[in-house]
């Protein structure tokens, strides 16, 4: 049987014996070109839930750069392979009309956590990130979803939706997977020469060393000023010292707070975050 679904109305026909039957379905949203990090997400859904969908949509709601939009990968054939040797039922990769009809007249808009780092470099980034993702639910009608923790920000996004629209759904948070040099796993870590990779993952182990030896209790503007300084020479939009789960700037530093870092290396925009104390984000 053929996993890969295209349509709205396949998905639901396809996941209608599971939930008549009450089945567990555990959903995995990606824009495809998976990794490691994608099969992770596939693999704990595959431990609790009866049924797993993985969707493949490139959307384009959440891209504020057309040229970034435009060179996303997109490797459906491959992606529907790995989801399925990961532990997915199915993939649902619609078409961008499928899922977004023209025009688009409806949107889903998350504030107060996305109006700090990602969702000030990026207007409107989160608003496509929160109407897709409920479209996915809606769609879907999982019971539980999975995120990564490399993208906290959009984690916290979803959380607060699900939260604030009473979705039955259970948010499943998952440790950002990494590279042996310490760089979070990213589709977009593939459009790197060598020279970028070690540059990326040059910040990305700067990082891992400060949050490492941070000690509660320590000035949040202090660390941010070493952490700055090892930092000189990286093209940075930003490196923040925040709090869940609105990502507030904070004075001193907790067991909650992480570090929230945007970079560009080679014209690739990466993001990363870390716990403070050495715990993985």
């Amino acid at each position: 049987m053929d996993p890969l679904i295209r349509t709205v109305a396949g998905l639901r026909e396809a996941l209608a014996p599971a939930r008549d039957a009450g089945a567990a379905i555990g959903l995995v949203p990606t824009m495809g070109a998976l990794h490691e990090g994608h099969e992770a997400l596939i693999r704990r859904a595959r431990e609790r839930d009866d049924v797993v969908v993985v969707s493949v949509f490139v959307n384009p709601l959440q891209f504020d750069d057309p040229t970034d939009l435009a060179a996303y990968p997109r490797t459906l054939e491959a992606d529907v392979r790995a989801a399925v040797d990961a532990g997915a039922d199915w993939v649902f990769a619609p078409v961008v009309e499928e899922l977004h009809p023209s025009p688009i007249l409806v949107s889903v808009r998350v504030g107060g956590v996305t109006e700090r780092l990602e969702g000030a470099v990026r207007p409107g980034h989160f608003d496509g990130v929160a109407t897709v993702v409920t479209k996915l639910f809606t769609v879907t009608a999982p019971t539980r979803a999975y995120f990564g923790e490399k993208d906290f920000q959009q984690l916290l996004v979803v959380r607060r939706l699900v939260a604030e629209l009473h979705l039955p759904v259970e948010v499943v948070a998952v440790e950002t997977v990494r590279d042996p040099g310490g760089l979070a796993l990213s589709s977009r870590n593939r459009r790197l020469s060598p020279v970028g990779l070690r540059e990326a993952r040059r910040v990305a182990q700067i990082l891992a060393r400060h949050c490492a030896s941070a000690r509660v209790g320590d000035a949040a503007a202090a660390f941010r000023t070493r952490l700055l300084a090892d930092l000189g020479g990286v093209d940075l939009d930003y490196v923040e010292v925040a709090e869940p789960p609105l990502l507030e700037p904070t004075r001193a530093l907790t067991p909650a707070s992480r570090v929230l870092a945007a970079w560009r290396v080679e014209g690739v925009r990466l993001i990363d975050n870390r716990a403070i104390g050495g715990a993985d984000g």
